[in-house]
C-alpha cells in the first residue's frame, strides 16, 4: 500500500493525504470531546448537592495525573502546543514525534475533565499538527510539503473542535505563520472539510454557540468601537499576565510544589467564582440564553450579590481571575491551552461592556456582545483578526454580526499590536530570534541553522608547528586559510596563504619560524548555537568573508563564508517559497 501511494505524484499525494489527516483529525477532535464530557461526568458524580467541596480539589486531582504521566509515560513537555508547533516549524524541519499524536488528547481530557481552567483547542492543534508532520514523514514527503500537511493537521483540527472549516484554514494562515503559496491552500480546504464533515456526523450540523440574536444596528457602531479598545485592553492584560505567572511559578523548582501551589489557588478561585471551573463554554451559553441571574449559582459570594450592578462585578471579577485559573492550570502541570480561555473572557468581556451600557441608560443587544467580545479578545491575544471574524460567525451562525465582527475584531487587533507586536504564542519564541515569519528573508535566516553552513575542509595546523610543517599543509590543502589549534583542539587564530606567500620557498627558515610567528586573529567568532541573523550582522560588522565557527569553550568546528551561505539561502528560499 505504502508503495502504491509513493508511485503517485507528490502534488496528487498531497491532496489525498490532506483528505486523510482531515479526517483523522476530525476523529481526533471527536474523541478529546467525548473523553472530556464522560471525565467531567465522572467528576461530576463525586459532587454532591448545587456546589460540593469536592470543586475545590477535583481540579488539583486532574492536574497531578497529568503531570505523572508526562513524567513518567509521556516523558516530553507537551504544553503550549501552538507553541511548540511553531517551533517545529522553524527548527525542526516540520518533524513532530509519534508520541504527541496521543499524548495531548489523554493529558487535556484529564485536565479539562476535572475541572482545569484551560482549553481543549491548542491540545488539539499539536495532536492535529503532529498527525500531519507524521503522516509526510511516513511518506517521505519534502519538507516543504511536510510543512503544508504539517498545516492541514492544524487547520483539520481546528475545524474538527468547532465545526468550522474556514476558521480552520485561516488559523493556519494567521497563527503559523509559514508562507505559502495560494495553490497550495488547496490541501488545507480538504483537510478542513473533511475534518468538519467528521464533526458533523458524530455531533450534528448545528452551530457550536447557537444564539437567537438581534439583527445589527448601525446605531449600535459606537459601543462595538469602545469594545474593540475595551478587547484589546483585556488582551494586553491576558497576555502579559499569563505569561509573567507561568514564569515566577516555573522558578519554584520542584514540580509538586508548583502543583500544590497551584492547586490550592486554583481550588479557591473556583470556589469563589465556579464560572472558573473547566473550559467555561457553559457559562458563555448562559449569556448567551439570557440567563446571567445563574453565573453565581454555588458561589460562597452569591448571598451578597443583591442587585445588578453587584453581579456585574462578580462577572467583571470573572474575568480578571480566568488568567490567574490558566495560569494556575498550566503552571501546576495541567495541559490545555489558552484558545479557550481567550474565547471565554472575551465573551465575559463583551457581555461586562453590554450589561454596563444597559445600566446607564442604553439599550445594547447582550447576546450580540457576547459574540462579537469572543472575537475582540481572539484578534487582540493571537493577532489573528480574520480567523477571529470567521470563527465566531462559524461557530455562532452569526453572519449578520459580520460588521460589528469586523469593526471590533480590527480595532482590538491595531490596538494590541500598537502595543504589543508578538501574540500570546509567539512572545517567547520571537525573543530567542526562533519565529518564522511572512517575511521570506527572515524566514530563511530562521530556518537556517550555523551547522548547515559550516564548512570543515580546511586543513588544521598546531599552534607549536614549524614554517615546514605549514607548507606540507598547504601542499595537501585546496584552501588558502589554514586554522591554528592547540594541543586540545581549541581555536587560536588563523594563517592565510598570503600570510606565509614571501617565506614559504626560504627552506633556510622552516625550522627556524614556527606557525605563531604568522599568527592573525579572527575579526569575530561565529558560535555554534548562534542564530543565523547574528551571523549575517557578524559579516556586515566585520566586513570578512569568512567566520570561524567555535564553542563557547573555544572548541573549533570549522569556517563559515558568505559563498557557502548566500548558496545555502537560495536553496532554502525555493522551499520556503512554496514554488
Amino acid at each position: 500500500m505504502l508503495l502504491l501511494f509513493q508511485r503517485i505524484p507528490e502534488k496528487r499525494l498531497l491532496i489525498i493525504l490532506a483528505l486523510l489527516v482531515g479526517a483523522l483529525c476530525g476523529l481526533s477532535a471527536v474523541v478529546l470531546k467525548l473523553m472530556i464530557t464522560h471525565i467531567a461526568e465522572f467528576a461530576g458524580d463525586l459532587s454532591v448537592g448545587e456546589f460540593s467541596y469536592a470543586y475545590l480539589i477535583l481540579p488539583g486531582v486532574g492536574m497531578l495525573v497529568s503531570m505523572l504521566l508526562v513524567r513518567y509515560l509521556i516523558r516530553r513537555d507537551v504544553g503550549h502546543g501552538v507553541t511548540k508547533v511553531l517551533l517545529a516549524i522553524s527548527k525542526n524541519e516540520s518533524k513532530i514525534e509519534g508520541r504527541q499524536t496521543w499524548a495531548s488528547l489523554l493529558t487535556s481530557a484529564l485536565t479539562i475533565g476535572f475541572g482545569g481552567s484551560v482549553g481543549a483547542e491548542a491540545p488539539i492543534v499539536y495532536t492535529g499538527a503532529a498527525i500531519g508532520s507524521n503522516v509526510a514523514r511516513l511518506m517521505k514527503l519534502s519538507y516543504k510539503n511536510m510543512t503544508i500537511l504539517l498545516g492541514c493537521g492544524a487547520a483539520g483540527a481546528v475545524a474538527g473542535i468547532f465545526k468550522a472549516p474556514l476558521a480552520g484554514v485561516l488559523f493556519t494562515l494567521e497563527i503559523l505563520l509559514f508562507n505559502i503559496s495560494m495553490t497550495s491552500i488547496l490541501p488545507l480546504l480538504f483537510s478542513s472539510l473533511s475534518a468538519t464533515v467528521i464533526a458533523y456526523i458524530f455531533f450534528g450540523q448545528e452551530p457550536m454557540f447557537a444564539a437567537n440574536l438581534i439583527p445589527f444596528s448601525m446605531g449600535n457602531i459606537p459601543f462595538y468601537i469602545i469594545l474593540g479598545f475595551f478587547c484589546g485592553g483585556v488582551s494586553l492584560y491576558f497576555t502579559r499576565t499569563t505569561l509573567a505567572l507561568e514564569d515566577r511559578i516555573k522558578k519554584i523548582s520542584s514540580p509538586y510544589g508548583r502543583w500544590a501551589l497551584c492547586a490550592l489557588g486554583l481550588g479557591v478561585l473556583i470556589f469563589l467564582f465556579p464560572p472558573l471551573y473547566g473550559e467555561g463554554y457553559s457559562s458563555i451559553m448562559t449569556l448567551l440564553s439570557g440567563s446571567d441571574f445563574v453565573l453565581d449559582r454555588g458561589s460562597m459570594l452569591s448571598n451578597i450579590l443583591d442587585g445588578p450592578w453587584l453581579l456585574l462585578l462578580f462577572v467583571f471579577c470573572v474575568l480578571v481571575f480566568k488568567v490567574f485559573a490558566m495560569s494556575f492550570t498550566n503552571a501546576g502541570g495541567g495541559v490545555g491551552g489558552t484558545f479557550g480561555p481567550t474565547l471565554f473572557i472575551g465573551g465575559i468581556a463583551g457581555f461586562v461592556m453590554a450589561r454596563f451600557a444597559n445600566l446607564s441608560g442604553f439599550s445594547v443587544p447582550e447576546p450580540n456582545f457576547v459574540l462579537v467580545g469572543m472575537a475582540g479578545t481572539m484578534a487582540g491575544v493571537m493577532q489573528a483578526p480574520l480567523t477571529a471574524i470567521f470563527l465566531i460567525a462559524e461557530i455562532s451562525g452569526g453572519y449578520e454580526l459580520l460588521i460589528p465582527l469586523i469593526f471590533t475584531s480590527a480595532i482590538s487587533f491595531a490596538f494590541t499590536r500598537s502595543i504589543e507586536p508578538y501574540s500570546i504564542y509567539t512572545k517567547r519564541i520571537a525573543k530567542k530570534g526562533e519565529l518564522l515569519t511572512h517575511d521570506s528573508d527572515q524566514a530563511v535566516l530562521t530556518l537556517l541553522k550555523v551547522t548547515d553552513v559550516i564548512e570543515n575542509d580546511f586543513k588544521c595546523v598546531k599552534v607549536e608547528d614549524t614554517l615546514g610543517d605549514l607548507v606540507k599543509a598547504v601542499s595537501e590543502s585546496t584552501r588558502n586559510i589554514f586554522p591554528i589549534l592547540d594541543s586540545k583542539g581549541r581555536f587560536q587564530g588563523f594563517v592565510g596563504l598570503e600570510d606565509i606567500r614571501s617565506k614559504m620557498f626560504d627552506r633556510s627558515q622552516y625550522d627556524s619560524l614556527h606557525v605563531w610567528n604568522f599568527l592573525k586573529q579572527a575579526p569575530e567568532y561565529v558560535y555554534i548555537d548562534d542564530h543565523m541573523d547574528d551571523v549575517m550582522k557578524k559579516f556586515e560588522v566585520t566586513g570578512a568573508w569568512n567566520l570561524p565557527v567555535v564553542g563557547h569553550d573555544r572548541k573549533y568546528y570549522g569556517f563559515v563564508s558568505k559563498s557557502k551561505i548566500f548558496s545555502s539561502y537560495r536553496k532554502q528560499l525555493q522551499q520556503v517559497s512554496h514554488d
